[in-house]
């Protein structure tokens, strides 16, 4: 069996020391001899996930079959990204070990499967609130007036266009004139058509 051990190493290197301990320890006592470290280091606000990566790379591969993680939060930096790496793992048929957890998909536990469903459950529900807040945010955004995006390219033509407006030439006119295709021209001249009648 082909077993990841994922650590996340703080800046306090003792408690990364005994995570490690623990975890080879814990993979001695199953049989687990070969296992194959993946770490990341986190100081306060910088964290990187190098280690994840390269571990994630190799279960796409099919060079891991399992993962042993000190605790849940240790692997994943957020609830819905957890819920992800585990679908992942499940996808490629790679069992997930949290021995401080009781967590342990190896051995087609049904409680352990449990806690992962519930935990990708929660995850899911978190993503359709924070989905729906962004939606309403941007009705009401728009109910306001607001506009979203850039401001269109056409912008620059708006005073040419009018000028030409107002000189008496056509959509048509106005397309060859400034080299933009009829149904710009069109559009541009519908917005000045606009903003002369609001004025």
């Amino acid at each position: 069996m082909k077993i990841a051990l994922y650590l996340r190493v703080s800046t306090d290197r003792q408690t990364t020391d005994s995570q490690a301990i623990e975890l080879r320890d814990y993979c001695k006592r199953r049989g687990w001899n070969e296992a194959r470290e993946f770490s990341d280091t986190s100081s306060g606000a910088r964290f990187s996930r190098a280690g994840l990566d390269d571990m994630m790379r190799e279960v796409r591969k099919g060079r891991i079959d399992a993962i042993v993680a000190y605790k849940l939060d240790r692997l994943g930096r957020s609830l819905p990204h957890l819920a992800q790496l585990v679908a992942e793992m499940t996808a490629h048929r790679v069992a997930l070990v949290i021995p401080a957890q009781g967590i342990d998909t190896s051995a087609s536990n049904p409680a352990s499967q449990l806690q992962l469903n519930i935990l990708m459950a929660v995850a899911e529900f978190e993503r359709e609130i924070i989905r729906e807040r962004v939606h309403s945010g941007l009705r009401a955004a728009r109910a306001r007036g607001a506009k979203f995006g850039r401001p269109s390219i056409l912008q620059k033509h708006l005073p040419r266009v009018r000028a030409l407006r107002d000189a008496g030439r056509n959509v048509s006119q106005i397309a060859r004139e400034l080299m933009l295709p009829y149904s710009s021209a069109h559009k541009l001249v519908s917005m000045c058509n606009g903003s002369s009648a609001a004025a």
